[in-house]
């Protein structure tokens, strides 16, 4: 007894300290990617003892404010923050790959991403140029998946974020509720990013309203403030030389006179903290490590009036004790079953469907990584604005609650496609693609799409594509289009002549989607057109066809142009009748196409191989045939210069992503490649020789971007061909 009683005295002074020691509210404004200097300002406060009772934060403040408050040390949070993609937060295009294998084709033509619509009688758009999908996902792999909130007094560190209500101007504080659209909603600059809406309230960057909120946390019961200001100065007039300066210097002059009038409540007691970021990009997140640097720096030069508030060791340990016991309540539930999972589900797709792609079942101890990407999936389904799930912890278990907001400004959509090619003569080929598609016009999810081409070829078409069932397995599509293309021939390079060519062309099919990425379509296939050359035909030619076919496609490519994973399969049989209002005999004739494309990268090089066949038992007395030349597709011979019945086409490419590995760029790859090339196309079945192949090869500089790949090129073949290419656009 005589041992523990010097051990309880010690106990019960570090407790009476502990009760009798200032509450101390850390205040953290928001700043971008110079938010890291927050963190170097915890390093500091760690290591001299001193403790945080309350904790509220403005945009990345919110971030670090509420990693903090979660129990993260600051050493955590750095190796969080300094790891997490933030560029990738700052686009919402799904990745190709992810996509089903229908929208992959209409991602290819359409690779202009509009995010237009129409419907009550109005165009509509999203109310900023990104919906913050991926930063949520971003933003949930830095908290994991905790569960919403009855209130953030619950927290390690009793928290609250900062928004601005976009109706009224004025601050929102954030004190329940989910973690990640807390932070997010502090983040969210107007324009850029779409509001969050939160208990009916359009919420953006708290930045705005109160960029330092030190009345929050005063309001929260601290009784010493230390701030850190990471606000941007304003800049002269020698620097607004543009229409971006000037906006950003509106936007500073907002949130440095929310600063301004914070500081006014700062008193002798408080402290505030000016780390030296001024020349430090607020979206260039390579600043980072620097930013943080910076902030232990500044902090250190408040050292004297810090350590003032710091701890003994054993008072310190005591409270760090207490923050993990507090967040403990809420970690352990982490590792609990899922009891139920809810959908709000806002499409005409079923639950059943949802379900599947979200590949998550009660019962499971769920994962941050499962999560995401069982959200990732749905969002992939390329119907919803947002996908967002949040956890609710009861104690039978945890109910995952799913929430699926449809595209607000559909139902109905425009879509937009360019591309350009150019071989360096006087046949360069521009089109523009547009289209008007109607969806949900049944409780299958029926789509209605009118198209239009115009340029180097044009077409008008029209098709409808019902689903059979709610969970879209099954599909019928009925399709027509006319269109009018040049069909150019060529001896060897030099075209000798052009044949104008207007098919009307219909065609219905079954089908099955047996696969995300995967298709299968049974159908018929009906044509009729002419073709007219008035300097070598005396009079038109017309034909009409009809037929049947068999479609099968495999896609999982995450570039249709510059791959570096994934392949591509396609095989098609069309069996055909042909018949000409001339002295042709009729043709009955089976064409069989199969094509394959596939990609494998190691680090920054990439190999993509092709192969592409084509057989007529028509031996070319039909107006089906192959078509074989240009950029990867015998490299060296202009677009389509080789036709015949009979096709043989084999290439490999190596590709190296110059602009990520020597040239430091991050948001797109740049390809400098080789392609060695083997294929040659015959008119008859007996002639068909692997002896007569032409080699072929390029070189190129390309890029892929989010409006398609841009390429330079030049190909040459063994027989003496030469070309140039330029492409934007273009798919190859």
């Amino acid at each position: 007894m005589k041992k523990l009683l010097p051990l309880l005295l010690m106990l019960i002074v570090c407790a009476a300290e502990a009760a009798e020691r200032p509450k101390i509210g850390l205040v953290l404004s928001g700043g971008g990617a110079k938010g890291a200097a927050h963190v170097g300002v915890l390093k500091v406060l760690e290591a001299n003892h001193i403790p945080v009772d309350y904790v509220a934060g403005t945009s990345i403040g919110a971030y670090v404010a509420g990693m903090y408050a979660l129990g993260y040390s600051a050493a955590e949070i750095e190796a969080i923050m300094m790891n997490v993609d933030w560029n990738r937060g700052y686009s919402d295009t799904i990745p190709r790959e992810a996509l089903s294998y229908r929208d992959k084709q209409l991602r290819d033509k359409y690779n202009i991403p509009l995010n237009i619509g129409y419907s009550d009688n109005e165009v509509k758009a999203p109310s900023g140029l990104l919906r913050g999908q991926t930063m949520s996902v971003l933003l949930r792999e830095s908290t994991d998946v905790v569960r919403e909130f009855a209130s953030f007094d619950e927290l390690a560190i009793p928290y609250r974020a900062v928004a601005t209500d976009l109706s009224t101007s004025q601050p929102v504080v954030l004190e329940r509720g989910s973690m990640v659209k807390a932070m997010q909603a502090s983040a969210t600059v107007p324009g850029a990013l779409q509001p969050m809406i939160i208990d009916d309230r359009m919420l953006v960057d708290g930045g705005i309203a109160n960029n330092m909120p030190v009345d929050v946390v005063k309001a929260m019961g601290a009784d010493i403030i230390i701030a850190v200001d990471i606000g941007s100065p304003l800049v002269g007039k020698d620097q607004l030389d543009s229409t971006i300066a000037v906006l950003n210097q509106l936007s500073t002059m907002l949130t440095a006179a929310s600063t301004e009038a914070q500081k006014k409540l700062l008193t002798g007691k408080d402290i505030l903290i000016r780390p030296a970021i001024d020349d430090l990009s607020t979206t260039d997140f390579s600043v980072m490590s620097t930013a943080l640097v910076l902030g232990e720096q500044a902090a250190n030069e408040q050292l004297a009036a810090l350590k003032a508030l710091g701890q003994a060791p054993e008072v310190y340990a005591d409270y760090q004790h207490q923050k993990r016991e507090r967040s403990r309540a809420w970690l352990e539930e982490l590792q609990r079953p899922v009891v139920a999972i809810v959908y709000n589900n806002d499409s005409r797709l079923s639950n059943t469907l949802l379900k599947e792609t979200l590949n998550i079942s009660e019962g499971e101890v769920v994962s941050r990584e499962q999560l995401e990407a069982g959200i990732n999936q749905l969002y992939a389904l390329n119907k919803f604005e947002r996908v967002d799930a949040e956890f609710t912890d009861t104690a039978e278990g945890r109910v995952l609650t799913v929430t699926t907001k449809a595209k607000s400004w559909g139902p109905n959509y425009f879509d937009l496609g360019f591309n350009w090619e150019d071989n360096f003569t006087a046949d360069t080929a521009v089109s523009l693609d547009t289209s008007y598609t109607m969806t949900n016009l049944n409780q299958n999810g029926g789509e209605w799409r009118n198209e239009l081409k115009l340029g180097y070829e044009k077409l008008i078409g029209s098709e409808f594509y019902q689903p059979l069932d709610r969970d879209q397995e099954f599909y019928s599509r009925a399709r027509y289009q006319y269109e009018i293309k040049a069909w150019d021939w060529f001896d060897a390079n030099n075209k000798i002549f052009e044949l104008d060519k207007h098919t009307h062309r219909l065609n219905v099919g079954l089908g099955l989607n047996f696969a995300l990425h995967g298709q299968v379509e049974l159908g018929l296939v009906g044509e009729r057109g002419k073709v007219s050359n008035e300097a070598i035909l005396e009079s038109d030619l017309d034909y009409s066809s009809y037929g049947g076919y068999l479609l099968v496609g495999y896609d999982t490519l995450n570039s249709i142009s510059f791959p570096t994973s994934g392949n591509r399969i396609t095989f098609k049989v069309t069996r055909f009748h042909e018949d000409y209002d001339v002295d042709f005999n009729p043709e009955t004739a089976t064409q069989i196409e199969a094509d394959w494309k596939g990609a494998l990268a190691f680090g920054n090089h990439a190999v993509v191989g092709k192969v592409s066949l084509d057989t007529s038992s028509g031996d070319g007395d039909t107006l089906h045939f192959a078509e074989l030349g240009g950029f990867w597709n015998l490299s060296g011979y202009r677009k389509d210069a080789l036709v015949g019945a009979h096709k043989v086409f084999g290439a490999f490419v190596y590709q190296y992503d110059l602009g990520r590995d020597v040239l430091g760029m991050t948001d797109y790859p740049l390809y400098l490649g080789a392609s060695v090339e083997a294929g040659n196309v015959w008119w008859e079945r007996d002639q068909v020789s692997l002896q007569d192949l032409i080699y072929a090869g390029s070189l190129y500089l390309g890029t892929d971007t989010d409006l398609g790949p841009a390429a330079i090129g030049f190909g040459a073949t063994d027989d003496g061909q030469r070309s140039l290419y330029l492409f934007i656009g273009k798919n190859f």
